[in-house]
């Protein structure tokens, strides 16, 4: 395992995907078969972060039932320390998705109500202090409560702990803005940075001016296949995604690079080099289907960030 432990809090549940496996019929019984495995955003970077040597430690809330099982099974097969806060009368929350024969969506129900009782009063346990304290970064999700993210992020500020946050999805992240002064990276796709900055800049060198302007410190873009932007307060870079030769499912890849580039930072390398590292790792996923790839090791990590290309910086 390397350096400190890196804290993890956010979301931690039970992915459920249907896919229908002939024409959709809506209404009526349609054939198909079920997928299960554990998700959530913070989650599936923990794991990453694990395959790939760092030493981690999950807190999330979870009901004591089978899917909390499920979960629990999923950190140990990854080596993450796992500290649930449980509550035997509740449901472990969950992600149910029924999905076309071609991929495209159709419905899906989140079950998150859980992750309400991730109250800021808890951070104020001694154990959760020892454990901010104790941390070398702090990694959360806008899963969470609005006003646990802002006391997370205080948290970490007065303990002088890096902390990054993943987006999760345009009707999450506005939950990080009382926390963007805070947040030494936050991860989004397009969406979500839109949802931030109000606009959708054609070019991506206008990214980081844009959610700079909203008032984020630092952050990074993916644009599915195309450049993905990262940016801090002193430069801004872009990296551009190899050719993948198969796409097995794109689910976890946006955790994936969060989980490279922040691996690559803790070891002191620049944002643009961190950059390559989280595109690389993104590689290993989406060749995948799963959400965290089994194969997730430095070493295949550094086999994938041969074909990345270098950054390219941005004015």
């Amino acid at each position: 395992m390397t350096g400190k432990t890196i804290l993890v809090m956010g979301g931690a549940h039970v992915d459920r995907r249907g896919r229908i496996a002939g024409e959709t019929a809506p209404g009526a019984s349609n054939p198909g078969a079920w997928f299960v495995e554990a998700g959530g955003g913070a989650f599936n970077a923990a794991r990453n972060l694990a395959r790939l040597g760092r030493t981690v430690r999950l807190v999330s809330p979870r009901g004591g039932d089978a899917d909390g099982a499920i979960v629990a099974a999923a950190a140990e097969a990854a080596g993450v320390e796992d500290t649930p806060f449980t509550f035997l009368d509740r449901a472990t929350p969950s992600y149910t998705a029924i999905i076309e024969r071609d991929g495209n969506l159709v419905i899906a129900l989140a079950d998150m109500e859980l992750y309400r009782l991730f109250s800021p009063r808890r951070l104020q346990q001694r154990a959760m202090r020892e454990a901010v304290a104790a941390a070398g970064l702090i990694l959360t999700d806008a899963n969470l409560p609005a006003e646990t993210l802002a006391a997370m992020a205080a948290a970490a500020r007065a303990a002088g702990v890096p902390i990054a946050g993943i987006a999760i999805s345009p009707a999450k992240v506005p939950r990080f803005a009382a926390s963007f002064s805070a947040l030494a990276f936050l991860f989004m796709n397009e969406a979500e940075a839109r949802t931030l900055a109000g606009v959708a800049p054609e070019d991506p060198a206008d990214w980081p001016k844009a959610l700079r302007a909203a008032g984020l410190c630092a952050g990074v873009v993916t644009r599915g296949g195309r450049g993905v932007v990262a940016f801090d307060a002193e430069k801004a870079v872009l990296v551009t995604p190899p050719e993948a030769p198969a796409l097995a499912d794109v689910t976890g890849a946006g955790d994936s690079l969060a989980s490279g580039f922040l691996d690559a930072w803790m070891a002191g390398h620049d944002i643009g080099e961190a950059l390559r590292h989280g595109v690389a790792a993104a590689a290993i996923t989406v060749r995948s289907p799963l959400a965290v790839a089994e194969e997730m090791s430095q070493a295949a990590l550094q086999a994938a960030l041969s074909l990345v290309p270098e950054a390219e910086g941005m004015a």
